[in-house]
């Protein structure tokens, strides 16, 4: 697979991009520039829910790889995303108790990467990730997931906040790891469960943070604040995949 291909660059092959329905997770566009093709470019960004971030000359000039980016350089997601109903049908269809990894805040695409390709590993039915403020299925990120990307549904959402009180009503509960929790080992994290992984740095955000069940710590003992958000996600992940793995040989 080549990489590259997913920069798509130029005002024509950008606009139809979109209207081709191509999934695009970010636009780079030249500070200042308002004529018709590019507010065609912004109109059709704006009603596709991609990210807009608006450069200078330089930046494009660095991002290019053709040198005929025409101020307007996009990021197409390599991969298309699922919805949060094929998640659930894919627990179903294994007749599992679904277990989700939600992500908020996660911007690194090798940790997006990472934690997909441990995700998958530990047995979880899908991602969700936010539209905004967050890494999307970018080649990096599909690179870094060493082939789980094909096995692993990743649905994006517009808010973190409202799809988990959605999923909620659909039995879901759910922890967020955080430093201020409880101490991981001591929570019932067995049956339909999301796990929620907050950014490095600020972490999961308030409004996502209260609508979560619990809140979990993984044990530290080193100088250093915290782990990698990847990490933490593996962590988390392997104590469910162990009180799972123990609710099934006692039952």
């Amino acid at each position: 697979m080549r990489y590259e291909e997913f920069t798509i660059e130029g005002r024509n092959a950008v606009i139809e991009a979109f209207r081709s329905g191509k999934t695009i997770d970010k636009l780079f566009v030249l500070e200042g520039c308002q004529d018709g093709p590019v507010n065609t470019i912004l109109r059709e960004a704006k009603k596709a829910g991609a990210i807009i971030t608006f450069v200078k000359k330089e930046r494009l000039d660095q991002l290019s790889n053709t040198g005929k980016h025409q101020g307007v350089i996009a990021y197409a997601a390599a991969y298309e995303y699922a919805e949060v109903e094929d998640i659930l049908g894919a627990a179903a269809e294994k007749g599992e108790a679904p277990f989700i990894v939600l992500l908020d805040g996660i911007e690194d695409p090798h940790n997006l990467g990472a934690i997909i390709r441990t995700a998958h590993q530990a047995g979880a039915h899908g991602i969700i990730i936010p539209k905004r403020r967050a890494a999307g299925l970018t080649a990096a990120a599909v690179k870094a997931s060493a082939g789980a990307i094909n096995y692993l549904p990743v649905a994006k959402v517009t808010n973190l906040s409202a799809t988990i009180d959605e999923l909620k009503e659909k039995g879901l509960w759910f922890v967020c790891a955080d430093m201020d929790g409880e101490l991981m080992y001591n929570l019932d994290l067995k049956g339909s469960i999301g796990l929620v992984i907050g950014g490095e740095g600020e972490g999961a955000g308030r409004l996502v943070k209260e609508k979560c069940d619990f809140i979990a710590r993984i044990p530290m003992f080193g100088k250093v604040d915290s782990l990698n958000a990847s990490v933490a996600m593996g962590v988390m992940a392997y104590e469910i995949v162990r009180q799972r793995l123990g609710a099934a040989f006692r039952g």
